[in-house]
């Protein structure tokens, strides 16, 4: 009997555990779980013997895959999966997958509701701003800049996307004009709400040149990745634009200078919430047990990402 293990320091909803359980039990493989664990050697000698791994933002590292004799899957049940070490996964013979979509409206609806908290400022109390008629950017036009941008519509706003990896005429179609680069993008669009992936390319891409090009009351939504911003030039443009705000869906490592100097003008979630909702955890946990019988029973190799 083929054995997954679900590594999960934060677990999974109830549900979600029932789904994959359900998932993996009508394929006859053995459901391992380790949750809430607080030293990693519990993980290394949970994955020694399994077959196949679930994770959600857990580290799999070039330890746990050494460790892991007999591994061959990990799935990152979520979209992003730099918590995966793919280098030491392709060493090892171990396909890596993400399961992209599966959480896409729950961070798309987290941004729109970023975006509406900063309009109204926070709900202090006092006259804010509507989102109806203004423009808003998707900087990544992928499954959640899609769901963003759906939803975005039925607010009024006038919606922009730029993607160097999607075609044009695919934008068109969903009524969402393009544009040909970042920086058209960030001119244009009071909202810009931010989906690119953190690698090197990415990492510390969004900065003074970009942010500062936004009309006035500018709004930066991150609902990727902190690294993807240059927090000293993110500084600078909180300092020189009294019009700027920033909310996003993981606090950069210079909170505490923003939350002393610009009041009123950021929000950031206690930790990344994207994805916490329980409809989120079972879809992404059905499709990552899904995923790992496809691989094994039939070689699907659909969402590799090494």
């Amino acid at each position: 009997m083929k054995k997954v293990l679900v590594a999960t320091e934060k677990p999974f909803a109830p549900a979600a555990v029932a789904q994959i359980k359900e998932v993996l039990d009508k394929a006859n493989y053995e459901l391992v779980l380790l949750e809430k664990y607080t030293d990693n050697s519990e993980f290394l000698k949970a994955v020694e013997d399994v077959d196949a791994l679930i994770v959600r933002s857990d580290k799999v590292t070039k330890e746990v895959v050494d460790a892991a004799k007999n591994l061959k899957i990990v799935v990152r049940a979520g979209a992003g999966y730099d918590n995966l070490d793919l280098e030491a996964c392709t060493a090892k013979n171990v396909v890596a997958m993400n399961t992209p979509g599966q959480n896409s409206n729950a961070v798309a609806e987290l941004a729109l509701g970023m975006m509406v908290m900063i309009a109204r400022g926070n709900y202090n109390g006092k006259a804010g701003t509507e989102l109806r008629g203004k423009k808003l950017g998707i900087h990544a036009y992928g499954n959640v800049g899609y769901y963003v941008a759906e939803i975005a519509k039925g607010f009024g706003m006038e919606i922009y996307a730029f993607d160097p990896f999607v075609d044009n005429e695919e934008i068109k179609k969903a009524n969402i004009t393009p544009v040909d680069s970042a920086e058209e993008l960030y001119s244009t669009c009071q909202y810009v709400s931010l989906h690119i992936p953190s690698n090197e390319k990415t990492k510390q891409s969004i900065g003074f040149d970009l942010l500062n090009k936004m009309p006035k009351n500018a709004t930066l939504v991150n609902t990727a990745r902190k690294e993807v911003i240059h927090e000293d030039e993110l500084l600078k443009v909180f300092a020189e634009r009294e019009d700027f705000s920033y909310v996003s869906d993981i606090a950069p490592d210079c909170k505490n200078e923003i939350a002393d100097k610009f009041e009123g003008r950021f929000f950031f979630t206690p930790k990344k919430m994207g994805a916490q909702t329980a409809e989120a955890n079972i879809n992404a946990g059905g499709a990552a047990a899904n995923q790992i019988i496809d691989f094994i029973e039939n070689g699907n190799t659909t969402f590799k990402v090494n």
